[in-house]
């Protein structure tokens, strides 16, 4: 059973970007980009911050 979590290993920031990539399967860049265009309308920063403060992280399992 997949879970979602934070990676550790594939981190830039909080691993926010490369936990939601390896549960969704797809190259944690696309992620990346998707926060980028988003973060240009303040929408993405806000929800970054929210997932990684409730997003557990990989070592809490």
């Amino acid at each position: 059973m997949k879970r979602l979590c934070r990676s550790e290993s594939d981190r830039k920031l909080c691993g926010v970007c490369g936990g939601i990539g390896a549960y969704l399967g797809i190259d944690p860049t696309v992620i990346r980009l998707i926060f980028v265009f988003l973060g240009l309308a303040s929408v993405g920063v806000v929800f970054y911050i929210l997932a990684a403060i409730l997003i557990p992280p990989e070592d809490a399992f």
